[in-house]
This record gives structure tokens, C-alpha cells and sequence, in this order.
């Protein structure tokens, strides 16, 4: 099985985009990251690929994989043959929003006793 050309639009700190990397890392493939934050051209670029602005964004050997979680990434490499299961467990979560999307629990009001 040859490796993959692979390049990844991701965000520096976010939950989808962590999952995306860990799936990579469990494979052992190797990426091209572009910073869509940080890089504004990188943005902009992902944006002309794909005509739309959600990340992570992920082209594998040409084909493009728009806003999508690591779960979706291992799953279409694993159907079309760009990997095989092997078991590892990846380091973080490949399913999971960025901290400021997660549900935040809710709080009990506060009481105060006299």
C-alpha cells in the first residue's frame, strides 16, 4: 500500500482538527498542515478547493473531504483502501467539538445559609 499525499486545513487548537492529526499519527502518515488561523492565504486557499469555509478539510490523493471529523477521515481511508485497521488507539479524541462547542453542564444555583 503506497502512502498517501495528504494535505490537511486545520485550525491550531481545535477538538475536530486534534482528531484529524491523532488519525494520521495512527496510521504513521505523513501531512502537509496548513494553518487556516494563523496563515490567512492557507484560509483562503481552502476556501477556493472546497467553495465552503468549515474545517477541518482534508484532501487525500486529490480527493477533497470537507468539514470533517477524524472518525469520518479513518473511516473513508479505511472503505477506500488509502489504510488498513490496525488497532492502535489513537492519543485524543477523533470525534470531539473544540472546547468552546462542547455542552457545558449545568450549574446548580448557588444558595447561601445565614
Amino acid at each position: 500500500m503506497s502512502k498517501p499525499t495528504i494535505t490537511a486545513y486545520l485550525k491550531p487548537w481545535c477538538g475536530w482538527s486534534a482528531g484529524v492529526r491523532a488519525v494520521f499519527k495512527k496510521y504513521d502518515l505523513a501531512f502537509e498542515e496548513k494553518d487556516i488561523i494563523n496563515v490567512p492565504e492557507n484560509f483562503d486557499e481552502m476556501v477556493r478547493k472546497t467553495g465552503q469555509t468549515k474545517q477541518p478539510t482534508v484532501e487525500i490523493n486529490g480527493r477533497v473531504l470537507a468539514d470533517v471529523s477524524g472518525e469520518e477521515v479513518e473511516a473513508w481511508m479505511l472503505q477506500n483502501g488509502v489504510v488498513s485497521e490496525n488497532g492502535r488507539v489513537p492519543e485524543v479524541p477523533i470525534n470531539q467539538p473544540c472546547a468552546h462547542e462542547m455542552p457545558q453542564a449545568q450549574a446548580a444555583p448557588m444558595t447561601f445559609k445565614r
